[in-house]
């Protein structure tokens, strides 16, 4: 068998990427993104997008995405090949190392084909050292889904002092849910987890004043709720209760004043992410009008 190159691109090289056939089944396709565009904007570069290669011929291919100006990737989220070996040899070679996320249609597993394309993913990425976080819902609203009424429960303020949103990321990071955050809780402390989230609202382009904590009518802190923006969408960044204030339906009034604040700055859609074991927080986001438009595997 002729022997396999693995490489990274080198500038002007987009085409050789894109020339791997791809069903579009699965991945970043399923969002409508093109890679020379977001090449050019500077979100997949050269060094951080790799090939194998047999007689000049693309096998397998890896991109690891970030925003624009970052020094380092956020996560590989382009990988697929039509040699499992290949594919799982580049991951071992290519000396990047961050999370991988597959986007999928929702219920992939009941289609065969769809089932097929983001097993093999899985397969060959555990293979190559990653393992299976957790599988999220996507939600995508839009005006046609209806803005839903404010229950009127809470009040909502500004905070503009980072220390006392870390404080309450502590708090509501107590028993979470959310796979992420107990992997950073188990691996490094409660500490490092809040820490995390807020170096990560932060590294968001939407602005940090739409941030709000939520409270009772007797002053009591609920919890916090972060609208904000990511590269290319108003996106809820972040609805969580603290711990005593749980059970009470809270995360859907979070939700609500999330939706109702980016309609007020001009959003015409909104998408947002749970894990699909977070029950409380998917029915609060169905309750509200989201419809589930994808799911995303994360490996680690």
């Amino acid at each position: 068998m002729t022997e396999l190159v693995i490489r990274p691109l080198e500038a002007g090289e987009e085409a050789l990427f894109t020339s791997l056939p791809d069903r579009g089944l699965v991945g970043r396709t399923l969002l409508g993104d093109d890679f020379a565009e977001m090449a050019a904007k500077g979100e997949y570069r050269p060094e951080w997008t790799w090939v194998a290669l047999r007689d000049d011929v693309v096998v397998a291919r890896a991109a690891w995405w970030a925003k624009p100006g970052d020094a380092t990737p956020i996560a590989l989220d382009w990988f697929d090949f039509t040699d499992f070996d290949a594919g799982v040899h580049l991951l071992k070679t290519a000396p990047l190392r961050a999370e991988y996320s597959l986007t999928t249609p929702p219920a992939w597993e009941a289609d065969p084909d769809v089932a097929r394309e983001v097993n093999v993913r899985v397969e060959a990425a555990e293979k190559a050292g990653y393992r299976k976080l957790v599988e999220r819902y996507r939600f995508r609203w839009t005006p046609e889904n209806g803005l839903p009424e404010r229950p009127g429960r809470l009040e909502f303020r500004p905070e503009p002092d980072d220390d006392v949103i870390l404080d309450v990321f502590k708090r509501v990071h107590a028993g979470s849910l959310d796979a992420h955050v107990r992997k950073t809780v188990e691996e490094h402390g409660l500490d490092a987890a809040a820490q995390e989230d807020l170096d990560i609202m932060r590294w968001m382009p939407g602005p940090r004043d739409w941030w709000r904590l939520a409270y009772t009518r007797e002053g009591e802190l609920v919890g916090l709720t972060l609208p904000t923006r990511n590269v290319y969408d108003p996106v809820v960044g972040y609805v969580a209760v603290v711990p005593e204030h749980r059970g009470n339906g809270y995360a859907y009034d979070l939700l609500v004043e999330a939706t109702h604040d980016l309609v007020s700055y001009g959003a015409d859609r909104i998408v947002a992410a749970t894990d699909v074991d977070n029950v409380p927080m998917a029915k609060a986001f169905a309750k509200a009008g989201y419809p589930v438009t994808q799911h995303r595997i994360d490996l680690v």
